[in-house]
């Protein structure tokens, strides 16, 4: 049996509660397929960052280079950690030590789950945000000067190299071919940024000529933001930078009924290391060890794992899985309005899934408590 070897890093608050449940689920489903995964867990974050003074360890990157894949749960303990600290030292750390410059996020409306906007339902919210992963503003350049004084200067550098520029924007066009209305939205603030984003721009003009059959729109990224609200169903696939794509997909998930539902990806198309996938929600502090956060996104991102190895099928049965006990509306935890447990929905998912004896398919949960 192929089995695939996955690096499972749980982290901070409630990343220790939806990482099992959806390893759970995921398990499930490569029984379905005929294959199994090997889970190998590294206990980073904020409680080995105050036993150790890391959040990560010198030859982390090197332990979990030979895996297929790496799934995380969520960063951060504020109380403890400062959150700049403790994203920057294991998150950041991860994509910027693997070059994992692509942040891939799909913005879906499940069908079932309550959206936001009035008069939008699933058929209106399908996005693919591709977010730049490496450089931009979150590259880390900058310092303090003169701190704790009237004189103090803080500087931020935001840095847009060519190379990066062009891969990002270039994987955006490939994945908009790939979708049925070929449409590309470019996140820009080029009218303010007259460096940077006037760079992307005329960059994105660049690359464009090469993709005659995709339409692009360039879009400040205010006006985007509100489209997004507005208009959402007129959005196909969005390209940002890192701040503008960090900010754009957090409406996002605001679109799909809460940020206990979106799931991204971390990758590296050209795979010169393995490519990590998580949920886009925080660590949840004041409902972690509670039992009740929704581990959907993490099965979501497991889903999007499972493509990324070359199991299309059993990342289509999890979500299909996923849009079952969705739309069958009777197993809620507290984020979408009910009273179930972490515990609950993941049982749920497993009798969505069906018997791993049996042939593949999905069923409405029926039973809640």
């Amino acid at each position: 049996m192929k089995t695939y070897r996955i690096a499972a890093i749980p982290g901070d608050g409630i990343g220790q509660e939806v990482l099992p449940a959806a390893i759970t689920v995921m398990e499930a489903a490569a029984a379905r397929h005929g294959f199994a995964l090997a889970f190998e867990s590294f206990p980073w974050g904020c409680d080995h960052y105050l036993r150790t003074g890391r959040m990560l360890d010198p030859d982390g990157l090197d332990r979990m280079r030979p895996c297929d894949a790496l799934l995380l749960g969520a960063v951060g303990d504020p109380a403890r950690v400062p959150d700049h600290v403790s994203l920057r030292d294991l998150l950041i750390a991860i994509r910027q030590g693997y070059d994992l410059y692509v942040n891939l996020r799909p913005i879906r409306l499940l069908p079932g789950i309550p959206g936001p906007l009035r008069d939008k339902g699933p058929g209106d919210i399908d996005i693919l945000c591709v977010r730049e992963n490496s450089e931009g503003e979150y590259a880390g350049l900058g310092g303090r000067f003169k701190r704790g004084t009237p004189d103090e200067v803080a500087e931020q550098t935001a840095v847009f190299t060519r190379k990066g520029t062009e891969r990002i924007l270039r994987y955006a066009f490939e994945q908009a071919r790939a979708r049925p209305r070929k449409r590309l939205a470019s996140a820009t603030k080029s009218n303010a940024c007259q460096h940077s984003m006037v760079f992307w721009d005329e960059m994105t003009d660049l690359v464009a000529r090469d993709y005659p059959d995709v339409g692009v729109t360039k879009y400040h990224v205010d006006a985007l933001a509100a489209r997004m609200i507005t208009h959402p169903e007129t959005l196909d696939v969005v390209v940002a930078s890192n701040l503008f794509g960090d900010i754009l997909t957090d409406i996002g998930g605001a679109l799909q009924g809460g940020l206990g539902l979106p799931a991204s990806a971390n990758l590296d198309p050209e795979r010169r290391a393995p490519a990590m996938f998580e949920p886009v929600h925080g660590s949840a502090p004041d409902i972690a060890g509670r039992g009740i956060a929704n581990p959907m996104a993490t099965v979501w991102a497991g889903a999007m794992l499972f493509d990324y190895l070359g199991e299309a099928a059993a990342g289509a049965d999890l979500l299909r899985a996923l849009e079952c006990v969705a739309a069958a509306g009777q197993i809620r935890t507290p984020d979408l309005g009910g009273r179930h447990t972490t515990a609950d929905v993941t049982q749920a998912l497993l009798e969505a899934l069906g018997d791993p004896h049996e042939p593949a398919i999905v069923r409405p949960q029926t039973a809640a408590r």
